[in-house]
């Protein structure tokens, strides 16, 4: 986990290192559902390369966001779901679904 020290001072600035970019946004959205293993949040999620995938998760749990289960079993099994931090940014991305919402039906066509 990210040491306090190493955080922004600004909370906004925190919370977009932490959840900002695209790919990390998205794959809370997936998890927000249910737990998922690696390939099922690879295919859901077009146009991410394995090596970008396999990192982001890696930050994302080592930041305390994400959660990865390893069984011991023959092949071997892992799957990803939210922390109670991550679970704490539900209303963050659901506000962020309905503001996207609101702002592509303000679009004019």
């Amino acid at each position: 986990m990210i040491k306090k020290e190493n955080l922004p001072e600004c909370p906004v600035a925190t919370t977009v290192q932490l959840i900002g970019s695209k790919w990390k946004l998205l794959i809370l959205r997936d998890l927000m559902t249910e737990k998922k293993r690696y390939n099922e949040l690879r295919r859901s999620l077009d146009g991410i390369s394995q090596k970008v995938l396999t990192a982001t998760l890696k930050s994302m749990v080592e930041d305390g966001i994400v959660i990865r289960t390893a069984y011991p079993e023959v092949p071997p099994r892992v799957e990803y779901s939210l922390s109670e931090i991550g679970e704490s940014l539900r209303p963050i991305i659901d506000i962020m679904g309905q503001w996207g919402t609101y702002y592509k039906e303000t679009l004019q066509e």
